[in-house]
């Protein structure tokens, strides 16, 4: 991550903030344009798409989300950093469980930096065929 400075400090309820954006944003365009804006304002962000039966698609999220925050250099590729994102995303999937257990899930993951805050967002439809719940789960660790 650049060092450069910026006009002004953001904390944990700003960078939970940009990741919940990052996580219902629409389409790929509109992601993009928004992560071109908080990466002005020195905020480096990441989003991955997911889906499938919430059991067997815990693991796949925890590894989408690292991987995209690697791939879109909010993280270096450390244990430590990984660890985080890994962490924070399970925090947030342990929130949803009582609702998603046996049911699909699908949805979007959204990542945040600003320096050593790191928070994982994450938007879920929640069904059973065409009777859908929607709920977010957010995780925040500090590196």
């Amino acid at each position: 991550m650049n060092k450069t400075e910026y006009p002004k400090e953001y904390g944990s309820r700003e960078i939970a903030s940009a990741a919940i954006k990052m996580a219902v944003t629409s389409d790929r365009l509109e992601e993009k344009k928004l992560q071109a804006e908080f990466f002005r304002n020195g905020i480096y962000t990441a989003a991955a798409d997911f889906g499938g039966e919430f059991i067997t698609s815990v693991m796949k999220i925890i590894e989408r989300a690292v991987v995209s925050s690697k791939r879109e250099g909010v993280i270096a590729e450390s244990h430590v950093e990984e660890g985080a994102v890994a962490g924070a995303t399970r925090e947030a999937l342990i929130q949803i469980m009582p609702k998603a257990i046996g049911l699909n899930v699908g949805g979007k993951i959204g990542i945040a930096r600003y320096k050593d805050h790191v928070c994982v967002a994450i938007f879920f439809g929640i069904g059973l065929l065409h009777l859908n719940e929607v709920a977010f789960g957010l995780g925040h660790r500090v590196l």
